[in-house]
């Protein structure tokens, strides 16, 4: 892997920090450099909040860490620019409208979107809710991403992450994520 550019987009109160948060540590337990941003002004009262993640490989030899090293990447800064993101991970349908225009011509959206109407469209929220708590859709949407390929990561990698940081809700969260995973993987036999 060259490197991954993942922008995660939803409203206020619908786990966007997490997921980002839960893919950068599973980019650090893979060795891998990682470079995030988040943007959440008005998340508290229900409005946009993205999440910017960049992943990529650190070559020591060739790129060592100094400020011309730094200077010279082509990744340096958080920030995904406009057509450059390799994955949209949009937990509400509005986030296409909104946060669409970082994704690249042939990069990968998955949507919350009830009921699902394009490829990697999942009704999230309702999995979520089935397994008893509509706030775990944001793992579903994950899972559902993950067990299609798109990242950079593996449903075991993230799975291992949720198991120590989730807490509380890591019973609910790594359900969701599996849920997410079957769903994928149902998808893929029609």
């Amino acid at each position: 892997m060259q490197q991954q550019q993942i922008a995660v987009s939803g409203l206020g109160g619908q786990g966007v920090l997490f997921v980002t948060k839960l893919l950068a540590e599973a980019a650090l337990r893979k060795d891998l450099s990682v470079l995030v941003s988040e943007t959440h002004g008005m998340a508290q009262r229900g409005g946009h909040v993205i999440g910017h993640l960049k992943v990529f490989t650190y070559d020591a030899h060739t790129a060592p860490c100094t400020t011309d090293a730094l200077i010279s990447s082509p990744l340096t800064s958080p920030l995904i620019r406009p057509g450059c993101a390799d994955v949209l991970l949009a937990l509400h349908q509005e986030s296409l409208e909104t946060h669409g225009y970082l994704l690249r011509p042939d990069g990968q959206v998955f949507c919350h979107r009830s009921p699902p109407k394009a490829p990697g469209d999942i009704d999230a929220v309702g999995l979520a809710k089935k397994l008893g708590n509509a706030v775990a859709a944001n793992m579903v949407l994950l899972g559902y991403a993950v067990a299609q390929g798109a990242l950079f990561c593996s449903i075991e990698d993230l799975t291992a992450v949720l198991a120590q940081t989730a807490g509380t809700r890591a019973a609910l969260s790594l359900k969701a994520l599996e849920a997410g995973a079957q769903a994928a993987s149902e998808a893929r036999m029609d």
